[in-house]
């Protein structure tokens, strides 16, 4: 074999490999989509539980997503004025997630996302109309921590400019220790307390997740098998030119 054609060989042999390497890793994903649909589905039916007491949020924050989109219930007082609004698209347009603290018996906080409001302004006419007095019961989802920002957006707390739910953050703005803070918040269901024909709206929590892993696994394992086929077909057109006879000179 000559170099050239090792070198061709050689070249498809790695484009192959790192094809089906690909096609591979989209089946694993696949598989955690599956997981992921089935254990949400799963959660969000089920009969709501306490949510997690300060004991348990060390093993909380090392496994984030054992406990995420768990049907809660927890009790406990609004701090009221600590609210922030954060940025938020929803199927009922643009606008913005309200994000309340919960004062619980023991002390501990925990953010509660109230619902949706269109804008800043109008969350400003119905705030009184839907502040909660005493103590509230919230049932809803756990959530993990959005620490950071949006894409391309980082959180200002110093603007009140919000992107991401990030509870540390948020209770840092408020005045909250960290330590007493809980390192999730709860989607509040469509049964929020205090909640308003107006808003804030809940149960708005997006369960739909994009699945096109499939079509992408096919989709590298087609390119691998075209390689193969591309490679084979030019190693054995390079041969048959240089039999005798089948140079293509002409006299």
């Amino acid at each position: 074999m000559t170099l050239r054609r090792a070198l061709l060989a050689g070249a498809g042999a790695l484009l192959c490999g790192l094809f089906l390497a690909l096609g591979a890793w989209q089946v694993q994903r696949l598989a955690w989509k599956n997981d992921l649909v089935a254990r949400v589905a799963a959660r969000t039916h089920a009969e709501p539980v306490a949510a997690p007491g300060a004991d348990t949020w060390p093993a909380l924050q090392a496994d984030p997503a054992a406990e995420e989109y768990r049907r809660v219930r927890l009790s406990g007082e609004f701090l009221y004025g600590a609210e922030q609004l954060v940025q938020a698209v929803t199927e009922r347009g643009a606008g913005f997630w309200v994000m309340a603290p919960l004062r619980t018996a023991d002390g501990s906080v925990v953010w509660i996302n109230r619902g949706f409001v269109p804008s800043a302004s109008q969350w400003q006419t119905r705030r009184e109309a839907a502040r909660c007095t005493g103590p509230a019961t919230v049932t809803g989802l756990l959530r993990r921590t959005e620490p950071g920002g949006g894409f391309l957006r980082r959180n200002d707390p110093a603007a009140g400019r919000w992107f991401s739910r990030d509870v540390q953050a948020l209770s840092a703005a408020a005045g909250q220790s960290p330590a007493k803070v809980a390192p999730y918040f709860v989607d509040a269901g469509a049964d929020a307390p205090c909640a308003t024909p107006d808003g804030p709206v809940g149960g708005l929590t997006v369960l739909r997740f994009s699945n096109n892993h499939l079509v992408y696994a096919l989709t590298w394992f087609a390119l691998a098998a075209m390689t193969v086929a591309a490679t084979v077909f030019v190693l054995r057109d390079g041969a048959r030119r240089r039999l005798p006879g089948q140079s293509g000179a002409s006299s």
